[in-house]
């Protein structure tokens, strides 16, 4: 457990302190194209323990590694300025405008850059993502089974939605709790149209409807001595039905065995496009450190893994990091009207977990995780806050329509409003981070 934390933490500092320094990045190139004085890059706050001075300004690492800074000449209004030109605040508003967006403007790129050399290399998903959404099972008393939903139903339209993927499907239930989605079915080419209203579930309290997409069950691998082995079944057969039922999502294959407390089973299976019936008895038998009835098959993972082309890999990262842009200002809408849980945010536990459970899982998950983390940081950036970019962003467009400066006594409210905000969302978010953990439901 406390190895377990430890890793969390190095990971989540290393994953922040990577993306804070591209973000400071851009602002530090920015101003030193339009000829403003840095006076310090700082990866982290407080007591400096490692610099370097060059050309004028102070590159140093601090002793807090959450975050990081870089100071320009003039930058801040309450301080003594000389009128300098080389002051930040000296340099016509565009200028200005352009060093600020930089920063969320790096994390965006970061981000396609991530993905795109993640693709380019290594593009995986689970193959149903991009498959027609046609569900494969359906749970009892759930939202999708009130709703009239049928296994085999293809979803031709969710919301506003047509045709989706299931993978669009996902994210569109996974922002919406509460309201009624209109769906439109084709069964068996029957057009039925019905309402879908998702329900908040687990610590994060997003939408769940209770649906499973179609994965067919194909047999992988075959373990000897036990029933299917002895029934004749081969890696490559499909069960396509139990007991005369469809199987039409094999991970709930394993559940009807347990149900069944090792019944004799009819199987059909399909074998090079023809169909033939097998009875077998399940075994009672040791799985994961306890008793499971089995037959002794694995099922097949569809996964789609392979190479794209450069530009092929670039598409698709900016496809990706667009709809996840959209995704995220969708619910932070939904969170600011109520419309959605705010224990849906997450602060530095929750991302720490995140991190942590991404490196486990492999490097092309950290990759993800990692590019997805560097757009919403962009994304929290810009938003109008105070102190953010998106807050100097906006007095700079407020004095562009005035055409002239705000007072300093405007600015300096203003900042004292966004520090207050920002102080109490990290105790917000950090009090939330700590809910979820022991108390997810």
């Amino acid at each position: 457990m406390l190895g377990s934390v430890l890793t969390d933490a190095i990971v989540v500092i290393v994953v922040l302190g990577g993306m804070i320094f591209i973000h400071e990045l851009g602002h530090f190139m920015a101003a030193k194209a339009f000829g403003v004085r840095v006076l310090v890059f700082s990866l982290g706050f407080g007591k400096r323990l490692l610099h370097y001075t060059w050309r004028g300004t102070d590159y140093r690492i601090s002793a807090l590694p959450l975050g990081g800074y870089v100071k320009m000449a003039g930058d801040d209004p309450t301080e003594v300025r000389q009128g300098e030109q080389g002051e930040f605040l000296s340099q016509p508003r565009w200028h200005r405008f352009i060093i600020v967006i930089m920063g969320p403007a790096m994390n965006a790129l970061l981000a396609v850059a991530l993905l795109a050399g993640l693709y380019k290399f290594h593009y995986q998903k689970p193959a149903y993502e991009e498959q027609p959404a046609r569900v494969g099972d359906v749970d009892a008393n759930s939202p999708a089974a009130r709703a009239g939903l049928l296994p085999g139903d293809r979803i031709l339209r969710l919301g506003n939605l047509r045709n989706p993927k299931w993978e669009d499907v996902e994210i569109k239930v996974l922002t919406t709790v509460g309201e009624g989605l209109p769906v439109q079915l084709d069964r068996n080419g029957e057009v039925i149209q019905t309402t879908l209203t998702p329900r908040a579930e687990g610590p994060n309290q997003v939408g769940v409807v209770g649906w499973y997409p179609y994965v067919p069950g194909v047999v992988d691998k075959v373990e000897p001595g036990f029933p299917a082995a002895k029934a004749g079944l081969q890696a490559g057969d499909a069960i396509v039905k139990l007991d005369g039922k469809e199987v039409l999502f094999w991970p709930q294959f394993s559940a009807a065995l347990q149900a069944g407390q090792g019944k004799p089973l009819s199987l059909t299976i399909r074998r090079a496009g023809k169909d033939f019936t097998v009875t077998l008895k399940p075994t009672l038998s040791d799985a994961m450190g306890e008793k499971r009835w089995l037959i002794g098959v694995d099922f097949r993972r569809e996964v789609l893994v392979k190479k794209l082309p450069l530009l092929s890999a670039v598409s698709a990262s900016v496809q990706e990091n667009v709809r996840y842009a959209l995704v995220t200002f969708d619910v932070l809408g939904k969170i600011l009207t109520r419309r959605m849980s705010t224990r849906s945010l997450s602060g530095p536990i929750g991302i720490a977990q995140l991190s942590g459970e991404a490196y486990r899982a492999g490097f092309p998950e950290l990759l993800m995780l990692v590019a997805f983390i560097s757009l919403q940081l962009g994304i929290f950036n810009v938003l109008p806050i105070p102190v953010l970019d998106g807050g100097v962003i906006l007095l700079l467009l407020i004095e562009t329509v005035m055409r002239r400066d705000l007072s300093l006594e405007v600015k300096e409210r203003f900042a004292q409003v966004g520090i207050v905000f920002l102080l109490l969302l990290a105790v917000f978010v950090m009090y939330n981070d700590i809910i979820k953990t022991f108390r997810p439901y």
